[in-house]
């Protein structure tokens, strides 16, 4: 039977949650989309008359797209080309999903995503709904198909995992510019100490270019490491000018909750570098510049009110 326009209605107005849980479920905007997308098909499918409490019912069939799309996206990343890391969301952009609380902005941080990957599907689905959304046990045990024992342990395990390996300071928009900033004087004065300061001792590096664009294979480890590749980064090059289609302009910003610097080349965004922030220092940058990653950011960028850039690279 056709869907009513009652029906479209109904779809649509848990269409931002549902693509909220699936970006966090699978880090990916466009994989995201496409669950949701999927999980509207089965609506349409469905005798939606029968299905007593609609919301439950969606929240069920998009978790189980996004397990299954975990299981054959983690074989699929036993061959990916370098790093993994996921796709940022820049600042404003409604996939990012609810922020009132500290563990909401947290569960979508880029720390958190990153630590996320580690987790069997089942202790991300159960850490996702429980400490982004905040269903009960019980609701969980539902739509995992599992006892509300078990998801209260799987709580307990994931979020032991991922508590295990950050110590992520929340800061707030002014904040997070003057630490942008700092760490962009320090990363083009052509000296590594200004950056060794800003830096915790076993800070780490991580580039995600997707074999598309050239990124360092490994993680770089330890704060003389990490400066020592940051400064040849930012060191102006007709090679890097080339590969990115241009000088970028370079703007301070957010994205995931966290301070970055965002590359632009003619309104595309080339690289988005999040920086994670502890209590020591910054602890972790992770740049993402695989193109495939970039489209939404592009898409978001170019209706964004964002200003004058703070200088051009290379």
């Amino acid at each position: 039977m056709p869907l009513t326009a009652n029906d479209v209605d109904r779809f649509e107005a848990s269409r931002p949650r549902l693509e909220a849980i699936a970006y966090r479920l699978l880090g990916s905007a466009g994989e995201a989309e496409d669950a949701v997308q999927e999980t509207f098909l089965r609506w349409q499918a469905a005798d939606i008359d029968r299905i007593e409490v609609p919301e439950a019912w969606l929240t069920k069939v998009l978790t189980n797209l996004c397990l299954n799309q975990l299981t054959s996206a983690r074989a699929r990343r036993e061959t990916y080309v370098g790093q993994w890391l996921p796709e940022p969301l820049l600042a404003g952009d409604p996939m990012l999903g609810p922020a009132d609380t500290a563990e909401q902005r947290e569960s979508v941080s880029y720390a958190v995503l990153t630590l996320m990957a580690r987790l069997s599907p089942n202790e991300r689905a159960v850490y996702v709904l429980r400490e982004a959304f905040d269903y009960p046990h019980r609701e969980i045990a539902e739509i995992l198909d599992i006892t509300e024992a078990a998801s209260q342990q799987i709580f307990h395990r994931a979020k032991k995992h991922v508590a295990a390996g950050k110590a992520r300071t929340e800061v707030d928009e002014a904040a997070a510019r003057r630490i942008v900033e700092e760490f962009l004087a320090a990363a083009t004065s052509g000296q590594i100490e200004p950056l060794v300061r800003l830096l915790t001792e076993d800070a780490i590096s991580i580039g995600d270019g997707g074999g598309k664009i050239p990124a360092v294979a490994k993680a770089i480890e330890g704060a003389v490491a990490v400066a020592r590749f940051l400064r040849g980064l930012f060191k102006p090059g007709e090679a890097k000018r080339a590969l990115a289609g241009g000088a970028p302009e370079v703007y301070v910003w957010t994205a995931n909750g966290d301070p970055a610097v965002v590359a632009v080349v003619d309104g595309r965004v080339v690289g988005v570098m999040c920086l994670e922030v502890t209590a020591g220092g910054i602890s972790a940058v992770h740049n993402q510049v695989n193109p495939d990653k970039l489209e939404r950011a592009t898409a978001h960028w170019a209706a964004a009110d964002h200003g004058k850039p703070l200088f051009n690279a290379f």
